[in-house]
């Protein structure tokens, strides 16, 4: 590939990746702009409390079950029926659900049910709903999840709008003090900060499994989650918008909707975690590929034409940024031009402070010291970049899965801290 084709290639990656990122920012500060002055406009007094039925499916979730249950239990919101699904644990989890309902808190409307041979999340959720679920809205919750209290009442305060049938909550990981830990806070931070400009513009598409919420009609109109793709979430909430559109019935981003989940303790289990969460947006994306430029006037222009088109522009990035990269050293080390990647390094640490000062689930004390850690940001994401890359490599490679041949229904839970106090920030 010529010098003068890998300078075009820079240019142009370049400028689509910043037009992005300034769209990202001032979407998601208009965002904050409409919540703020949406919170202190007088609202109407709701007219009914609907049930909402909490599933939550476990695998071998001992060390975080009863954590999970202690946050939907001490929710702001009362009508609940929560659910639990143990999906052939082969620890205490069903014991310590059991010991949990019938011995310490029997009054609460708690549901265990047990499937005996582990069926995958996708199809426990089902499962659940199916045979147990009785609310007019649904939350599917991950079992190493904990939920603001206030979390289950805001979420049910946007389905007063008639269009919405689906949200994404505000998901962020469990904090610590490892490179690990810091690279994945940071990567959720900005990740969900980005779904406010998707909201705001009616182009999200992806409502991930924590907290996710819906209308119990708009489950059983498209028959609820399907199996064949290892993200049932995405699938999920793409089988909707490609079903029902995304004007009349849209799918939005709540960052009122507070959840805390847990990162992934070993570099082992974050290629492992990528690789699925990969290999299933990309089996999503060719299963509704129809939606992708699509000009039916049930879907808004920016997802067809922006939004989806963008998911895929991401991929062949992370293939072709290693080239990029090395082209870069090479125009550094023969130029003797260094401040070809001061450049870079100076746009992100920008861009990661402006995306973590606006943050309102951080507090002061705290934007201080992660802005100490903002500078090193630059370096540690390359990380992330490597294991994103080689997921697109490996998905690539794997033809027949990414066609959903054979998709594997069972699932293993990642390895667990058990940590008991957790702050909301």
């Amino acid at each position: 590939m010529s010098g003068h084709l890998l300078y075009n290639l820079l240019i142009i990656f370049g400028l689509i990746n910043l037009l992005h990122f300034g769209l990202y920012i001032i979407g998601a500060n208009i965002y904050d702009i409409k919540q703020l002055y949406k919170s202190h406009q007088k609202r109407p007094r709701r007219r009914r409390n609907p049930l909402v039925s909490v599933v939550i499916p476990a695998h071998n979730e001992g060390l975080s079950i009863e954590r999970c249950l202690d946050s939907v239990r001490r929710s702001s919101y009362r009508k609940l029926q929560i659910i639990v699904v143990d999906d052939a644990s082969g620890d205490d989890t069903r014991k310590i659900v059991w010991n949990y309902i019938y011995k310490k808190y029997p009054s609460h409307n708690i549901r265990l049910l047990r499937k005996v041979k582990n069926v995958g999340k996708g199809r426990a959720l089902n499962h659940a709903i199916r045979r147990g679920a009785t609310g007019e809205l649904i939350m599917a919750l991950d079992a190493d999840s904990i939920l603001h209290r206030d979390a289950i009442r805001n979420a049910v305060a946007y389905f007063d709008d008639p269009r919405i049938v689906g949200l994404a909550a505000n998901v962020r990981v469990i904090g610590s003090r490892s490179v690990l830990g810091t690279l994945q806070m940071f990567e959720h931070m900005i990740g969900y900060r980005s779904k406010k400009f998707y909201t705001l513009s009616n182009s999200e598409f992806i409502a991930g499994g924590v907290a996710s919420t819906y209308r119990t009609d708009i489950l059983k109109k498209v028959r609820f989650y399907d199996t064949d793709t290892m993200t049932e979430d995405i699938g999920l909430s793409m089988k909707i918008i490609s079903q029902s559109g995304n004007k009349d019935s849209r799918i939005v981003y709540a960052s009122d909707v507070v959840a805390m989940t847990e990162g992934v303790q070993t570099y082992k289990a974050l290629f492992r975690q990528r690789y699925r969460w990969k290999m299933g947006g990309l089996q999503n994306l060719l299963k509704y590929r129809s939606m992708i430029g699509s000009l039916n006037s049930k879907y808004s222009r920016l997802l067809t034409i922006y939004r989806l088109p963008m998911a895929i522009f991401s991929e062949a990035t992370l293939l072709i940024q290693p080239l990029l990269i090395g082209y870069l050293i090479y125009l550094a080390v023969h130029f003797h031009t260094p401040m070809v990647f001061s450049g870079a390094y100076l746009i992100i640490t920008v861009f990661v402070l402006i995306m973590l000062w606006p943050d309102e689930y951080i507090p002061m004390r705290r934007k201080l010291r992660l802005s100490c850690v903002a500078p090193f940001m630059y370096f540690i994401f390359y990380i992330m970049d490597f294991v994103q890359t080689v997921s697109v490599i490996r998905c690539l490679l794997n033809v027949k899965q990414l066609r959903r041949i054979g998709v594997d229904g069972t699932w293993v839970s990642p390895e667990r801290t058990g940590q008991r106090e957790v702050q909301f920030s």
